[in-house]
């Protein structure tokens, strides 16, 4: 029995893990890595858009945003951005790199 081709729904979250665990700098891979494996499925097509756009920002940029060291943009400042910011996964990421 044939398998049925990947969505165009697929396809995006294998590149959007893809490039989650694939960063210029490793904090920004353990961070939104383990974000993308636990959460992306889940999410909202929207919400999808929304981690799309995150993404796009520079490594250091989104790293000052998440460990609170840079003032948050209105427009970035959304449920998906406060979800990863919040995760159980950052810590641990962030322990992983310190520890």
């Amino acid at each position: 029995m044939a398998e049925n081709p990947p969505t165009d729904h697929d396809i995006r979250l294998r590149r959007l893990k893809f490039r989650s665990w694939h960063r210029g700098i490793k904090e920004m891979d353990l961070i939104l890595g383990h974000f993308a494996d636990e959460m992306l499925d889940s999410l909202a097509p929207a919400d999808l858009d929304d981690y799309e756009r995150l993404i796009e920002i520079q490594d250091i940029t989104l790293y000052n945003w998440i460990s609170g060291h840079e003032k948050v943009p209105a427009e970035f400042e959304t449920s998906v951005f406060n979800r990863i910011r919040s995760a159980q996964h950052l810590k641990t990421a962030l322990w992983q790199q310190n520890g």
